[in-house]
C-alpha cells in the first residue's frame, strides 16, 4: 500500500458527518461538564452515536487512521469531546491488542457504549517521558534500557500466583474516576523493560485510591496510589513481564493520533482568526487588508496542511504495516504539536485581549493546546526516537526513516 497525499471522498463525508455531530450533540454535552472531571453524559453520547464502535471495532484491530480522522475532526468542534473518546481507547487498547478473551468479554462492551470509563496507568511522579523513550531502547535491546525503566517504580509483589500492587501513578488522564485502570508495574528483578508488566485493574479493588490534580488542561487528571492492591493471573494483560511491550504498541498507535488532535485544534484556531481578521477593522480597514496579519495566516495555513499530511502519512504506514512506523509516528506528534502550539498563539495574537478572555474559544485552545507538547512522550523524546530511527537507517534514509521491524496487521 502506498501512503495516500488526499483523503478519499469516503472519508472527507465521515470527516463532515463527524464535525456535525460535535458541533450539535456532542459540544453542548460538554459545555455542561464540569472542569476537572469525567463527563459521563458525554462518554455515553459518544457510545450511543456509534462513535466508540469506530474507534474499537469488534471484528478487527484499531486503525490508526480511523483514530486520527475521529480526533481531528472533534477538535475541530470540540476538544473536550475529543479528548473523551480519545481517553477512552488509550485506556482500552491495551486489552484490545493483548488482552485474554474473559477481559474483553467484561470490558469492551461496557466501554463501546459508553457505560465505562477506561485509563492508561504509566507515569509516575519519577517516570514520566523516560518511560516512553524506552521504546526505541527496548527494540533494540541496548544496554541504556535498563537506566530508564528503572525509573518506574510501582511495585507487584509475589504472593504464589497473584501480586500486590505497591505505589503511585501520577498525570494519569481520567483518574481517579475511572472504572477500569491499564497500569504497568514492576514484577519482577528483570532490568529495564523486561521486568514490567500490565493489569487490568478495576476501580473497586481494596487498596486502590487517588486524588485529582489541578492542571492547566481542562479534562480530568489525577494520582492513583496502591496500597498492597490485589491482582492475579486473570487481571494480567499480555503476558508477565511483556508490559513495556503492550504500552510501547498502544503509544506507537497513538502518536500519530496526539498529532491529529493537534490538528483539530490548529485548524479551529485558524478559522477563528480567519473570521476575526475578515470582521475586525483596524488602521482603516479589515485586517485582512494589512499584509503582515494576511502572511501570519498563509503561515499558519501552510503549516496547518503540513501537519495534517505528516499524521495522515504515519496513520497509513501504521495501518499498511510499513517499516519506519515509530520514526513517521515521532515526527507527526513533534512537527504537529509544535505546529498548534504556533497557530494557536497567532490566532491569539490577530485577536487581541479579547481572545485572553475567560470562556473565548481562543483562550480554552491555548490552555489545551500545551499538554500534547508532553504528554505521550515530550518534544525532546520525539526527536530522540526520530534520531534513533536515522542512525539504524543510516545516512540513506535522513529523508524517510525506516525500521527493520514492520508492523503486521
Amino acid at each position: 500500500m502506498s501512503t495516500p497525499f488526499a483523503l478519499d471522498e469516503g472519508q472527507r463525508a465521515w470527516c463532515a458527518e463527524l464535525r456535525a455531530l460535535a458541533a450539535g450533540r456532542l459540544r453542548p454535552l460538554a459545555d455542561k461538564g464540569e472542569p476537572g472531571r469525567v463527563n459521563r453524559p458525554l462518554v455515553a453520547a459518544l457510545g450511543e452515536l456509534g462513535l466508540l464502535a469506530r474507534l474499537l471495532p469488534a471484528d478487527g484491530p484499531v486503525r490508526a487512521m480511523d483514530l486520527c480522522l475521529l480526533r481531528e475532526s472533534l477538535a475541530l468542534e470540540s476538544t473536550e469531546a475529543e479528548t473523551a473518546l480519545a481517553l477512552q481507547g488509550l485506556g482500552t487498547c491495551p486489552i484490545v491488542d493483548a488482552g485474554t478473551a474473559a477481559q474483553r468479554a467484561r470490558w469492551l462492551p461496557e466501554v463501546v457504549a459508553g457505560r465505562a470509563v477506561a485509563a492508561f496507568a504509566l507515569s509516575e511522579p519519577g517516570a514520566g517521558s523516560d518511560a516512553a523513550a524506552l521504546e526505541l531502547r527496548a527494540e533494540l535491546s541496548e544496554p541504556g534500557a535498563g537506566s530508564d525503566a528503572a525509573a518506574l517504580e510501582l511495585r507487584a509483589e509475589r504472593e504464589g500466583t497473584t501480586w500486590r500492587l505497591t505505589g503511585e501513578k501520577c498525570w494519569i488522564s481520567n483518574a481517579p474516576e475511572a472504572d477500569l485502570y491499564t497500569v504497568f508495574a514492576r514484577t519482577g528483578p528483570a532490568p529495564g523493560a523486561r521486568g514490567v508488566t500490565a493489569f487490568l485493574v478495576p476501580a473497586d479493588r481494596p487498596g486502590l485510591g487517588g486524588r485529582p490534580l489541578a492542571m492547566v488542561s481542562p479534562h480530568p487528571i489525577g494520582a492513583l496510589t496502591f496500597d498492597a492492591v490485589p491482582v492475579g493471573p486473570d487481571d494480567v494483560i499480555g503476558e508477565v513481564g511483556g508490559g513495556f511491550r503492550v504500552a510501547m504498541r498502544t503509544l506507537d498507535l497513538f502518536r500519530p493520533s496526539v498529532g491529529a488532535f493537534a490538528v483539530g485544534m490548529a485548524r479551529s484556531a485558524l478559522r477563528a482568526a480567519l473570521a476575526h481578521a475578515a470582521g475586525r477593522h483596524a488602521f482603516g480597514g479589515p485586517l485582512k487588508e494589512l499584509q503582515a496579519v494576511s502572511h501570519q495566516l498563509a503561515e499558519m495555513a501552510t503549516r496547518t496542511e503540513a501537519a495534517a499530511l505528516l499524521v495522515h502519512a504515519a496513520a497509513a504506514a501504521y495501518d499498511a504495516g510499513e517499516p519506519g512506523t515509530a520514526g513517521r509516528s515521532a515526527m507527526a506528534k513533534l512537527f504537529a504539536t509544535e505546529t498548534a502550539q504556533y497557530v494557536v498563539d497567532a490566532a491569539v495574537q490577530i485577536h487581541g485581549a479579547r481572545a485572553l478572555e475567560r470562556g473565548h474559544l481562543l483562550e480554552h485552545l491555548y490552555r489545551e493546546v500545551r499538554a500534547p507538547r508532553i504528554y505521550e512522550g515530550a518534544t525532546e523524546v520525539q526527536r530522540t526516537i526520530i534520531a534513533k530511527e536515522l542512525y539504524r537507517a543510516g545516512a540513506e534514509g535522513a529523508t524517510a526513516p525506516t525500521s527493520t521491524q514492520g508492523r503486521g496487521r
